[in-house]
Parts: C-alpha cells; structure tokens; sequence
C-alpha cells in the first residue's frame, strides 16, 4: 500500500516556527502569517496525517508523537535547505563580500558572538568585523558605505536605510533581592525619582527607560551612574549602589543564580523591538539575508523571553 501524506516545506516551517515561539500567535507573526491561516494550515496538515500534532490549550504546545516525529525531520530537513541555497549562491560566484557589523547594545554580545560562529562555517569567504557603536553614531556610517549592517533599538529615518526586525523583548528594571521596589508587582515612573539609575554611556534620549518610560511622566531619578560593562551594571546593583533597566535576556542569567531581582516596567511591560539596520540596496544580498535568519535562529535558541518581531 502506498502512503501520500504529501508533507512540504511550509509544513516543517510551520510546525518549527510553533516550537520556536510557543504560540500560534506568534508563530503567525514569525512566518508573517494571520493567525487564522496559521491554524487553518495546521489542520490541514493533521487532516493529512490523519492525528493530531499537538495538545491545544496549552502553553507552549505539547507535541503528540505524531508532531515530534514532524519536527524531527524539521529539524534534519530545514538546515539543509537553507545550506543548499548557500552553495547554489557560490556556484553563482557571489560566495565573497563585506559585512562589517556595529553594535548598540552591550548585552547583544550575548547571541551576537554565538550568531558569528554559526554565519563563519557557512560563509568562510565573507569578511567580517564588528565593533560597539557607543563612541561614534553607527547609522550615519551605515548610510555612509562605512558599515554594512546595525543591529540597534532606536532607528532613525535615513533616507536609503531599511531597519529588518529581529525579536521583541522586555525592558525590566534590575534590584537588588533587598530592595524596598521588591514590595511592589510592577514599577512606576515617580518610584524612580529616589533611585541612581545606572546606564550605559548612550545619551539619554536614546534609552527607553527615559523617552518611554520616565519622559512622559515628566520623571526622572535621583542621579544617574554611566558604566559600559553589563556585569559591572550587576555588581552594583546587587551591592546596593542603584539599580538599572536591562533586556530580559540580559538578565535571565543573574535572575536564574538570585544574583538580583528584577520587576517589570508599567503595568503592561516596558517592550522594545531589536533591528537590523542595511542600506536598502543590500537586503537582497545573500550573504546578508542568511546573517539575519542566523540572528534570528540563534536568538531563539539561546534567549530566554524573545519574542518574533510584529511584522511591519
């Protein structure tokens, strides 16, 4: 007997993509799909197969042994792909380029650094360098021809730029475990007005503890405190010496060893959306578009608390 499931590519995509996020709503938006053409997609899928692939109502999904067996080949089949259209571009003779890389976050080394690894094995020819864009203003350079690519928060219309979403995440105020803030489910912009706020060295109006969160409310603290190291950021906030607003991921280390507490911004969350910002004429380079997905992919491998980017 012959058996047809006639599973495709969008099926494998589909199913990696709920696994990754935890959600259909986010998996919708990673795939830039609506929801409803999510689940409709989904169905049709156990319609081929003829079981179910995961136990609804729960968060993330649990995955029958029908599901599992689909992302295993998932797993085995989409790297593959995505290696082949590698090669077939360096057949094309466009195996060679330029990517040189700003950075405008400290904590981003964090998947930044895991990200380059992964991009080198399959790009051994594309010359890379990368460097912080806290003592020159990195974007102008992009418009420039300086750089190749921007990974920042804060984008600024530039005529010829393009900014490509990578993930959303939580801003969340960093205290220490003794902290008096602790009593409290979420932070306000006037509990800051006793506090030393300790920052990277990036002016203020660029940080959205300030244009988010405190400007609005017309707040602002008690001192401020510039440090370029997110460690040593920690190191003072658990000794007492103030307290800092840091991406969730930055912080699930620290959170996890109850080396510091943390609370969220607002009552609905302080989130932000990480970019990377090219020269529009660019976007269609391979070499570029790949460094993007392995972004993505190793963002959320190794991030706690990222979610997929509304699309645009």
């Amino acid at each position: 007997m012959t058996i047809n499931i006639g599973l495709e590519l969008r099926h494998l995509k589909t199913l990696h993509a709920l696994k990754q996020t935890g959600s259909l709503v986010e998996a919708a938006r990673s795939l830039h799909l609506t929801q409803s053409a999510l689940s409709h997609q989904i169905k049709e899928l156990e319609a081929r197969v003829g079981m179910e692939l995961f136990i609804r109502k729960t968060r993330p999904p649990r995955f029958t042994s029908a599901g599992l067996r689909i992302l295993q080949l998932a797993d085995e089949v989409l790297p593959q792909v995505r290696h082949a259209e590698q090669d077939l571009f360096r057949l094309a003779g466009g195996e060679s380029g330029r990517l040189n890389i700003a950075i405008e976050c400290h904590s981003c080394y964090q998947w930044l650094m895991p990200t380059i690894d992964a991009y080198r094995q399959q790009w051994p020819e594309v010359e890379m360098d990368f460097a912080t864009g806290f003592n020159f203003a990195p974007l102008p350079a992009l418009s420039r021809g300086e750089l190749d690519l921007v990974v920042t928060s804060d984008p600024i219309d530039i005529p010829g730029l393009t900014y490509i979403p990578l993930f959303r995440y939580e801003m969340l105020l960093a205290l220490s475990r003794r902290h008096p803030l602790l009593d409290k489910e979420y932070i306000e912009p006037a509990d800051l007005e006793e506090e030393t706020l300790i920052i990277y060295p990036i002016d203020h109006d660029r940080l959205d503890i300030f244009n988010r969160f405190l400007d609005p409310e017309n707040k602002e603290p008690s001192q401020v405190r510039t440090v370029e190291l997110t460690l040593m950021m920690l190191q003072l906030v658990a000794s007492q010496r103030g307290v800092c607003a840091l991406p969730n991921w930055a912080l699930a280390e620290y959170l996890e060893k109850d080396h510091v507490a943390a609370r969220k911004l607002g009552s609905e969350g302080l989130w932000s959306t990480l970019y990377a910002g090219i020269r529009v004429e660019q976007k269609e380079q391979p070499y570029i578009a790949d460094f993007l997905e392995t972004a993505r992919e190793t963002c959320f491998k190794t991030l706690s608390g990222v979610l997929p980017a509304i699309p645009g």
